[in-house]
């Protein structure tokens, strides 16, 4: 097996067992059982357990991202776009709550294990910078602009998403979820006006 198939099984490897078990005990011996690897293959492929997580957490949150950039339509009118871009966060994250889960649980086991604080800040970066980027194509294809910061309409999008997330996980309510989405649609319009010409 090549040494970047056996490190994307690995990578599989890993995600099944925090799916299962839980990040905390997702172990370099776990990981290979699951695999069906040697320890010598991991060390081969990764050079700590805390590489392998942050590469779990890069992996989920690209493909995330990824596929809500499949699902954006932009539109003319901006609201549409907004809600086209929230409603495909939503549905990619309805499709893998179990991966969205591990993600929560990568982000607290990093904040609180030293040497593993990268793992969160590069989760949320490009969480971010995802909501950034959709946030200026919707502007783009309506022809307006953004009367706060990107980056910081970005976080305040970012933030209530994840407080829906993590509330959608407890109680699995998806109306109230959606009708929150479109409340969240509706304040970020009360942020934007006809571009200058």
């Amino acid at each position: 097996m090549a040494a970047s198939d056996r490190r994307a099984e690995l990578l599989e490897a890993a995600i099944r067992v925090m799916a299962r078990d839980g990040v905390a005990k997702a172990t370099t011996r776990a990981v290979v059982t699951e695999a069906d690897m040697t320890l010598g293959a991991f060390h081969y492929c990764f050079e700590s357990r805390a590489q392998l997580l942050e590469l779990v957490t890069e992996t989920l949150t690209e493909r995330y991202v990824a596929e809500v950039r499949g699902l954006f339509a932009p539109h003319k009118d901006i609201r549409d776009s907004v809600l086209d871009s929230l409603h495909a966060f939503w549905k990619g994250f309805e499709a893998n709550p179990g991966e969205h889960q591990i993600s929560y649980e990568l982000t607290q086991y990093a904040l609180r294990n030293p040497g593993f604080e990268d793992v969160a800040g590069k989760q949320y970066e490009i969480f971010l910078r995802a909501f950034a980027g959709l946030l200026e194509l919707a502007a783009d294809n309506a022809g307006i602009e953004w009367t706060e910061p990107v980056p910081v309409l970005a976080r305040y999008v970012h933030s209530t998403i994840d407080g829906l997330n993590m509330t959608w996980l407890v109680d699995r309510n998806t109306a109230d979820s959606q009708a929150a989405l479109a409340l969240l649609a509706d304040h970020l319009l009360l942020h934007a006006r006809p571009r200058a010409v």
